[in-house]
């Protein structure tokens, strides 16, 4: 290593210890976030060696990450992207490919997806000109079922898009098998999910494709990114084409020719020898991720079963502390499942003598912070009103979960200590309100 480099890598671990926060914990004024990134001395040397190294663009960094990343997911290939909701994109994008010949979607096919929950699973349905069908969610798991699924099918259903709500998984085994039986790609959005099993299998492993969320308050970080994952090489090579500008070629940046076909292509009405490097097989995107991103998402990845299992200890230590308070639905398992909590949900009765809003309105004036349950039911939101939809059923509970439900922390850096004043908080307004 260069002398001067590794000076420069010293001095930043040491810069890393001088401005830790280590004030001790006091009630009602230290901030207890509902999520957030856990960044050690070693992610901060990762950022500045990359820097250092001025990998501006991907390479190296970003290519080993991907190998690692499918492997630890268990899939054959995983695509770095620029942001988990570009991997949501990309990976409904990919099953509207000519090259899926007579399987691709086309405009006005429909995808079965769900109403409460994150805009991004649903927006790439419609970006592509497909149809959303959705459908209700269970309080407690905030999942749909097999059931609802099934009757959601129809005659123009050719899809099914559902993410695994708070990291809790939905029944992902007996929804892959519905999708085989009636020859529907399944998308799992595993963005919330990370190290979540269902029937002693990773989530994100059960569908043709899978993405991943790097955003700092998911399981690992890179600030912003993402990643496609999936086992069908055919699948990958389109995601990969769409996420690099909708090119042909499949060399590295940096790369010339390492097809030694470079000029002999010819694909189209293009003239034979055309540069395969400017053939463009697809109408794409550039979503790339830089090799900064990736070198953080490499010491990050090292640390997964840690926050997995901080992330489960936080979800107990709640859900243990409130159970039995009255008039509170508490989250649940879904079963079968061994979840990587990403939140702790809550809903308020809705025959509670107190509302949603007052019990929010008390944590957050202790400093503790909520958050809703993403979009709620997304069918009542100005983005989704008159747009080409079919609703099954009544969605009831997506509306109660839009006027109920918020949910509150379990990421890595909360501690026994925080957790154990958001309980006692909570136990303190519900006394005072029954």
């Amino acid at each position: 290593m260069n002398v001067h480099k590794g000076l420069i890598l010293d001095e930043t671990a040491k810069f890393h210890q001088d401005v830790q926060d280590d004030r001790p914990f006091v009630p009602g004024t230290t901030e207890i976030w509902p999520a957030g990134a856990v960044l050690d001395e070693r992610d901060r040397t990762a950022l500045v060696e990359a820097a250092l190294e001025m990998r501006i663009a991907a390479g190296p960094s970003s290519r080993r990450f991907e190998s690692r990343f499918a492997r630890t997911l268990k899939r054959r290939k995983a695509h770095l992207v620029n942001s988990g909701s570009s991997a949501n994109l990309l990976a409904l994008t990919a099953f509207t490919s000519h090259l899926l010949e007579d399987r691709r979607l086309r405009p006005g096919d429909e995808v079965v997806t769900v109403a409460a929950g994150f805009p991004t699973t649903v927006n790439p349905i419609i970006q592509n000109g497909l149809v959303p069908v959705f459908v209700d969610v269970e309080l407690g798991t905030y999942n749909t079922t097999a059931d609802r699924v099934a009757q959601a099918i129809g005659p123009k259903t050719r899809a099914i898009m559902i993410a695994h709500a708070l990291g809790n998984p939905f029944e992902v085994a007996e929804i892959a098998r519905l999708a085989e039986d009636h020859g529907l790609f399944l998308i799992e959005d595993n963005c919330d999910a990370v190290g979540s099993t269902y029937d002693g299998q990773l989530t994100g492993t059960f569908g043709d494709i899978t993405t991943v969320s790097f955003y700092p308050a998911h399981h690992l970080t890179m600030g912003e990114g993402g990643c496609v994952l999936t086992s069908n090489l055919a699948l990958a090579r389109i995601v990969e084409s769409l996420r690099d500008w909708g090119r042909d070629c499949w060399c590295e940046p940096g790369e010339t020719n390492k097809c030694l076909k470079r000029f002999d292509y010819q694909m189209g009405t293009l003239p034979e020898g055309y540069d395969h490097k400017y053939i463009f097989s697809h109408v794409g995107y550039n979503l790339k991720a830089t090799d900064i991103q990736a070198a953080l998402g490499l010491t990050q990845l090292d640390k997964l079963d840690e926050f997995c299992e901080a992330r489960r200890r936080n979800w107990r230590r709640l859900r243990e502390g409130l159970d039995g308070v009255p008039h509170l639905i508490l989250p649940e398992a879904t079963p079968r499942s061994d979840p990587s909590w990403f939140g702790f949900a809550i809903t308020v009765d809705p025959g509670a003598p107190y509302s949603r809003a007052a019990l929010v309105d008390f944590l957050e004036g202790r400093k503790i912070g909520t958050r809703r349950l993403f979009a709620g039911n997304l069918t009542r939101h100005p983005a989704y009103i008159g747009q080409p939809q079919r609703i099954v059923g009544d969605l009831a509970n997506s509306d109660i979960v839009t006027d109920q439900t918020f949910w509150v922390g379990v990421y890595p850096a909360l501690t026994d200590e925080m957790l154990d004043y958001v309980i006692a908080s909570v136990k303190e307004f519900v006394g005072g309100h029954s």
